[in-house]
């Protein structure tokens, strides 16, 4: 899930103050409202983005935040907006098109294309909320770029600030024909996942992987295989996903993130499942596919088959 990304970025129009003042201005052009970082969706079992044109947006929320340019989709400029309330009522001017919804409990009804989109939008509308001032100086930053870059208003200073997003590792440790599994305490209730944390300065993704899963669960590592990436916009990382061998079974809950930690066969897992003792991660992460890449190696039963009713967040 949000990496299904087809939008045409413009990346190379980015610079063009000018096409970029046209693309606002013209008719065609569309902006997907957000408000306080919920995505806007229409109603309904297939919920999908909501794209308005200016003239459709009521003018008392339009002065929320400066629209920031997303790309070019089938011609017409894309943007995405954070509107503002006086209170922490959503915008009722825009009822009638759809509501405000969290992106991670509307995620799973999304198709990835539109899940990738809403991704993008409410990543680049965070990172601008918080900051509206230079990190170098403390001058207010202003807009540039299409909302791809804040540039230092004083002239002393100029520093230039490019959106960031946060680097972390999510790995699926296994040992044999077991897989490791963790829960923290802040987590619904019985459910498990993988070993996940931010990578630190100065520290490459595999070092991360080989210091997380030893400070969280006490467990050494092998080998470390790259899996795959996930943007996870909760609020902005990108989750680079891992598979790793461990040198023994030995658990040790160190740093007391996790309460529990475990090794499941295939079966026990299938079991766990099944009987509600255990719930998944939701389908939309990457620890979810970690898992069921695991389960499906060497099983005849698709994960799906067990993560049905209301046994995954």
């Amino acid at each position: 899930m949000f990496v299904a990304q087809t939008l045409n970025r413009a990346h190379n129009r980015r610079k063009n103050e000018d096409w970029i003042a046209e693309r606002f201005h013209a008719v065609d052009s569309l902006f997907l409202p957000l408000w306080q970082s919920r995505v806007f969706v229409t109603d309904g079992d297939a919920p999908g983005p909501v794209a308005l044109k200016w003239d459709e947006i009521p003018h008392e929320i339009k002065d929320g935040g400066e629209p920031l340019l997303l790309g070019v989709d089938d011609g017409h400029g894309l943007f995405a907006i954070e509107m503002r309330t006086a209170d922490d009522a959503p915008p009722s001017g825009l009822t009638s098109f759809g509501r405000f919804r969290d992106l991670r409990a509307v995620g799973p009804l999304l198709s990835k294309k539109d899940g990738a989109l809403l991704a993008y939008a409410k990543t680049l509308t965070y990172w601008h909320g918080r900051n509206h001032y230079c990190g170098a100086c403390g001058s207010p930053s202003k807009v540039c770029e299409g909302g791809h870059l804040r540039v230092c208003r004083s002239p002393d200073c100029g520093t230039l600030h490019f959106p960031r997003t946060d680097p972390a590792i999510i790995v699926l440790i296994r040992s044999g024909d077991k897989c490791l599994l963790g829960r923290q305490p802040i987590w619904p209730k019985l459910m498990y996942s993988v070993i996940a944390g931010f990578v630190e300065p100065g520290e490459s993704a595999e070092a991360a992987v080989v210091r997380e899963a030893f400070e969280e669960a006490g467990v050494r590592i092998n080998r470390v295989f790259y899996h795959s990436s996930q943007p996870w916009p909760f609020p902005s990382s990108l989750m680079l996903g891992f598979t790793a061998e461990a040198e023994s079974e030995s658990i040790c809950l160190g740093d007391k993130e996790l309460e529990d930690a475990r090794w499941f066969s295939r079966q026990e897992l299938q079991q766990a499942v099944e009987s509600g003792a255990l719930r998944l991660p939701s389908t939309i992460s990457i620890a979810y596919h970690l898992i069921e890449d695991w389960f499906e190696a060497q099983s005849p039963v698709r994960m799906s088959d067990l993560a049905t009713g209301n046994r995954t967040f």
